[in-house]
């Protein structure tokens, strides 16, 4: 199935920045650049979820293509090595997907402190390189607060979330301590993409044959209904009423919602919630790029949401644009102000990032 698939869901180079590439980044680094979802992997969480007595995540062997196992393993010399190359000054670091929500809870509890423990090592090693969000034990809500807690203590900032655990969605009552907490915190949440339910992949996902319907209900078409379909229940659901500081973030320039928001408002008007859809996508979700560098889907996300909520990133490594391919990409901004805003100045903003940066 490997050799059928490319690197995860990178573009084609022809796909990528239509533009005329203009230098943004001069010597001594006018323009820094956080990109805000970079992932890696933790050896024992990797075999825990292989070796789980459950269903096991066909996703996980997207992290194995092409040197990706590597590459995620690694949070140090060899990665910056990567970002200098690249031009990319700090990586806010998150486990790959599905972190820990597909271990059992004694299981997700440690590995999750572990996780996270190693991160926070990882920062401290390379404070001006990494940043990390936290890893939570979803599948015990309280352990989860709890460890939030902790890991803001060590130095973490942001949570990467999935959009379940098991058959429980993330809008789901049992959660709402785990809000409370990151509302009162300040610590944004990551909704990342997961593999839809067996059941799910069954009825729509299945047919094509081989790596295509593992593509299709993941990187192709799958991860982001499942993305935008969490955020849009957190909205219904009115947990961002109960928690109007909660902050979400979505990748790959809003999974689909931006997109859809106009029809999504009706949903907001007969779930009887305080805003619309739209409302709730400009007041409480930070857009980010996840490495799809396409000047149109800029200009789309700047029509319905503001300079002010997107957010840089590369989906490191499975997204690898070039030094040129962003500067390109950066060229398309209106000016100094936003582009600024969007390399550096909003995630600094949204992941409280101190300090300079080299």
């Amino acid at each position: 199935m490997m050799s059928e698939l490319q690197s995860r869901y990178e573009q084609p180079r022809h796909q990528r920045a239509r533009i005329t590439a203009q230098p943004t980044r001069k010597a001594g680094g006018l323009v820094n650049l956080i990109g805000i979802e970079e992932h890696w992997t933790l050896a024992s969480i990797d075999s825990a979820l292989r070796a789980s007595t459950g269903p096991v995540d066909d996703s996980l062997v997207l992290n194995e293509h092409g040197g990706m196992s590597r590459r995620l393993a690694n949070i140090g010399a060899d990665r910056i090595a990567e970002m200098d190359e690249q031009g990319v000054d700090m990586h806010v670091l998150s486990l790959a997907p599905p972190g820990t929500q597909g271990a059992g809870i004694p299981d997700a509890i440690a590995l999750s402190r572990d996780a996270n423990d190693t991160a926070a090592a990882a920062v401290s090693a390379n404070p001006s390189r990494f940043r990390a969000m936290a890893t939570l034990p979803l599948a015990a809500p309280g352990a989860a607060a709890a460890e939030l807690e902790r890991a803001t203590k060590l130095g973490l900032t942001g949570v990467m979330a999935y959009g379940r655990v098991g058959e429980v969605l993330l809008d789901d009552p049992r959660f709402n301590d785990v809000w409370a907490v990151a509302e009162r915190l300040q610590q944004p949440i990551f909704l990342h993409p997961q593999i839809p339910t067996t059941a799910v992949r069954d009825a729509s996902y299945g047919g094509l044959g081989g790596a295509a319907d593992l593509a299709i209900a993941t990187f192709a078409w799958g991860w982001h209904l499942e993305a935008g379909t969490t955020a849009l229940r957190l909205m219904a659901g009115g947990v961002l009423d109960r928690h109007p500081g909660l902050q979400l973030v979505l990748g790959h320039w809003g999974e689909l919602l931006l997109f859809w928001h106009q029809r999504a408002d009706s949903l907001a008007r007969i779930a009887g919630v305080q805003r619309s859809i739209t409302e709730y996508l400009r007041d409480n979700v930070w857009i980010t790029a996840s490495g799809m560098l396409d000047p149109a889907l800029l200009q789309h996300a700047l029509a319905i949401t503001s300079i002010d909520r997107l957010v840089f990133s590369t989906d490191y490594p499975f997204q690898a644009p070039t030094h040129r391919e962003i500067d390109a990409f950066l060229s398309a901004f209106p000016d100094d102000s936003a582009r600024h805003a969007f390399t550096s100045g909003n995630a600094r903003k949204l992941f409280h990032i101190g300090g300079p940066l080299p």
